[in-house]
């Protein structure tokens, strides 16, 4: 039985032509605008396209003309296939832009793949994420007829060699640097709170990752300062989950600080931008003699290590 590892994650455009495409395919995602009339999503999705295009065009511009997430994701499939060997195919799907489901599951169709390995990008599961990537994915090879078995991760936040991977991308941010000299803040991409009341893990496995993290660092004899939980990338005027990174910053003490980007495996704008260089301004204003970001997994050898391992898991 011929056989496919497909990575799924959000996506991110690949030129300054694609933000608008971003855009309008991620706010018209049911796990994204949860409305019951699908006329209303899209007029929503209309609205918000719109107002947001020149922004997010800025946003880029300001990385590179473009998100980094394809590219390092094409990196480290590279870097996946290397481990497994040519028997298995490895390949990956992005939600909102190209490569997208239809171009994908098309292609693995016509190569003979009777079965997929899905493993969303995604350490925490969410609704808006996890299920949204997985439903994407098997909708879409069932549209063009393609009776595949596919076998599902749902999470791996728990997973120790990912989480030592996390170690790692923190020590290289310290440097030579002594833990005890800085505070730490794992910063989680945001949640609208009706969504979480709903019943969407999402939060719930955070604390749990951040507090898994926290063991091993101190295993580690990692001690910082203080460890801390915030929440960025808060859209529109609903209630989202607290507290901000901003309100985070504002509160701490110590002004040396190491940022986590603990819910994204894959550098993009939100690590790239809104961490590097947004909340860089912001910890400068508050007068911060030292702000670091911690770079994600990407393609670092404990990550491909964690894909493989949930892979060999599955079979």
């Amino acid at each position: 039985m011929k056989e496919a590892i497909v990575l799924l994650n959000m996506g991110g455009p690949n030129n300054l032509g694609e933000v608008e495409m971003f855009l309008h395919n991620m706010f018209n995602d049911p796990y994204i605008i949860r409305t019951k009339s699908s006329l209303l999503r899209r007029l929503i999705a209309g609205i918000i396209t719109i107002s947001r295009t020149e922004k997010s065009q800025e946003i880029y511009r300001q990385i590179g003309g473009k998100s980094p997430l394809v590219d390092l994701t094409k990196q480290l499939v590279t870097r996946v296939q290397e481990t497994v060997g040519d028997e298995t195919i490895v390949d990956f799907v992005m939600r909102y832009t190209p490569p997208m489901a239809k171009e994908v599951c098309q292609r693995l169709k016509e190569e003979g793949v009777e079965k997929v390995y899905l493993i969303p990008l995604y350490p925490q599961y969410s609704s808006t994420t996890t299920q949204s990537s997985l439903d994407d994915f098997e909708q879409t090879a069932h549209k063009i007829g393609w009776d595949v078995i596919s076998v599902e991760v749902k999470h791996f936040f728990s997973n120790p060699t990912y989480n030592q991977c996390l170690i790692e991308r923190i020590k290289e941010s310290l440097g030579e640097d002594s833990a005890e000299s800085f505070e730490l803040i794992f910063s989680a991409h945001g949640l609208p709170q009706n969504i979480v009341d709903q019943g969407d893990p999402y939060q719930r496995q955070v604390i749990a990752h951040v507090e898994l993290v926290k063991a091993m660092l101190h295993e580690s004899h990692l001690n910082f300062s203080a460890i801390h939980l915030a929440y960025q990338s808060k859209v529109g005027p609903m209630k989202w989950l607290e507290p901000s990174l901003e309100s985070t910053l504002r509160d701490l003490q110590t002004k040396r600080v190491i940022i986590v980007p603990i819910a994204f495996t894959v550098d993009n704008s939100e690590t790239d931008f809104e961490l590097s260089i947004e909340y860089a301004e912001v910890a400068h204003e508050l007068g911060y003699e030292v702000y670091r970001v911690c770079r994600c997994p990407n393609d670092h050898p404990l990550f491909v290590q964690t894909i493989t391992e949930l892979y060999a898991k599955m079979k």
